[in-house]
């Protein structure tokens, strides 16, 4: 195994973490509701437990950090442009900088300026993300091994920004945890596909 292929496996393990920590907050949390609270209530400013859900959140946010530390070398042998992959590693590093110091206010609130941080640095990530899904559609489109990721690649970066105004136009209503969690999911997803054709083609 190679330093690619472990770095993959952080890219992979990190929606894991993600995912598992959403699902054990509504077991952990019996008035907690997938449908009507944001994940991001679970390490909200005095919220139970916060300690257990910012390991969680931390950990999965370095993990996938450091897997796009080595984005640039592993999608089509480093060939061609590295753009995408400085979207993605900033998108990450936005992401490091809300687990460890913007948790929005008690409550699940916004609004301190911490708060508002917190949201201003989610949506500017997952807009990076994004347009960063576009870029590597735009590269990999017509390489072999990596077209038909291409072309999810692109799908995904449609999907995400719908799913991203909709959570954003209903951010205040009873909905909001089942509407961010499916834009969540796609950005999940595409995680760990795309972690997974860096290890398969390595």
């Amino acid at each position: 195994m190679n330093l690619l292929q472990i770095l993959a496996i952080c890219g992979m393990l990190s929606p894991i973490l993600y995912t598992a920590m959403w699902i054990l907050g509504g077991i952990l949390l019996p008035d907690y509701s997938h449908i009507r609270d944001d994940i991001s209530s679970l390490m909200a400013v005095g919220a139970p437990r916060k300690r257990v859900f910012d390991s969680f959140l931390i950990t999965s946010s370095v993990l996938l950090f450091v897997f796009y530390l080595g984005l640039p070398w592993g999608i089509n042998n480093g060939q061609g442009s590295i753009v995408g992959p400085i979207l993605f590693l900033i998108s990450g590093f936005l992401g490091m900088l809300v687990a460890l110091f913007f948790p929005l206010d008690e409550g699940g609130e916004i609004t301190s300026y911490r708060g508002k941080m917190h949201l201003a640095l989610v949506f500017g990530s997952g807009l990076l993300l994004i347009a960063g899904m576009v870029v590597v559609w735009f590269e990999l489109a017509g390489v072999a091994v990596w077209n038909s990721f291409a072309m999810y690649s692109l799908i995904s970066a449609i999907v995400a920004l719908v799913l991203m105004i909709i959570s954003g136009i209903f951010i205040r209503s009873s909905y909001r945890g089942l509407l961010e969690r499916l834009g969540v999911s796609t950005f999940m997803l595409y995680y760990f596909a795309l972690a997974l054709m860096v290890f398969l083609t390595n």
